[in-house]
């Protein structure tokens, strides 16, 4: 996406500060962090996190008492329109995380996917455009361009639907790239490359690791031939933040990742040496994708995170891992490594 006509020359910055802002799919593993991270700014946050009975709020239950106390939290579904204008009414700033997000899942359910990841993108769009909203920040993912066909990937990288949960973020991305150019929504799309840290579920490669190297005797994995870029959740963050406050970029995609590639087999035997720890590996065939769905190779170009946002990551691979796993061993109460969920 380009960036408004005439916009390139400003890149003032928004001040988040007292300026009320709504965070969708706020009870997961990135969106816990940002509010964390608002909060940290100024902010008055508004936290959407999926409706249950049991009055769940996610991951936001496990943020200190003092912070989760200055958040407004509301549950509710994206996939419904009068429950989105009610959480974007009254917000300056939308941060819309809310997504189904398991690659495996959207096999087994690929309608789920395109009436949360697509028709609820459209109920927060248009919310948006109705309440004047002057900034909204849509999540998309690296796996809209499928296996890469050039690396490091750019946001001009060809989109490929490997899986239903990569079509239907493509699908999203499109409808948000659409009400900028057809209603000049101020819409900037983030688009992140594998993202990790304390919180994240064990859908994920490397606490799914981590917990299986604490506990089993083996350790279970799909293919370990992929190779992905990693970035540690607080400098994902820091990219929500700078999309959300920098003018002149309305209308543009702009990734976020770390530039560094490693293969899974190496992040696994890293692990295992980090954690001093010599496991077996055990190929399980559950948790391969179709073949064709695999996608091979994510290296991200963060060239224009670095001009526009003056964004950088700052945390190590290692670094961050030492921080994983340390959240991992504190709350393994948290995680079933004898079971896998799609």
């Amino acid at each position: 996406m380009e960036p408004s006509t005439g916009s390139r020359e400003k890149r003032e910055a928004m001040d988040l500060k007292n300026c009320k802002v709504l965070v969708t799919g706020a009870g997961g593993f990135i969106g816990s962090h940002l509010c964390e991270a608002l909060l940290e700014r100024g902010a008055q946050v508004r936290a959407l996190a999926k409706y249950n009975s049991r009055q769940s709020h996610g991951m936001l239950e496990q943020l200190h008492p003092d912070a989760k106390k200055n958040i407004e939290i509301i549950l509710g579904d994206v996939r419904d329109p009068f429950d989105v204008r009610r959480a974007v009414q009254g917000c300056g700033v939308v941060f819309h995380l809310a997504a189904l997000i398991g690659i495996p899942f959207s096999y087994h359910a690929p309608k789920s996917y395109i009436d949360t990841n697509v028709s609820g993108t459209l109920n927060v769009l248009q919310a948006c455009l109705d309440e004047g909203v002057q900034r909204v920040v849509h999540t998309s993912t690296s796996e809209v361009y499928g296996t890469a066909v050039y690396t490091p990937m750019d946001e001009d990288h060809r989109l490929q639907g490997q899986s239903p949960y990569s079509a239907s973020k493509i699908g999203a991305d499109k409808i948000a790239e659409s009400y900028h150019a057809a209603f000049g929504l101020p819409v900037v799309i983030i688009r992140p490359f594998n993202c990790f840290g304390p919180r994240q579920s064990a859908r994920a490669f490397i606490p799914a690791m981590i917990c299986q190297i604490i506990s089993d005797q083996n350790v279970r994995s799909g293919s370990l031939e992929p190779i992905r870029d990693y970035t540690y959740v607080k400098d994902t963050v820091e990219g929500f933040l700078a999309c959300a406050t920098k003018e002149g970029i309305e209308g543009m995609t702009i990734n976020v990742g770390s530039g560094q590639d490693i293969s899974m087999g190496d992040l696994l035997n890293l692990l295992m040496k980090m954690m001093n720890a010599q496991k077996q590996v055990v190929r399980d065939v559950e948790r391969l994708r179709p073949e064709k769905s695999e996608v091979m190779k994510l290296v991200c170009d963060n060239s224009r995170a670095a001009s526009l946002l003056g964004w950088q990551p700052k945390w190590s691979l290692y670094e961050g891992l030492e921080h994983a796993i340390s959240y991992v061993r504190s709350n393994m109460h948290l995680y079933k490594p004898e079971l896998y969920g799609v």
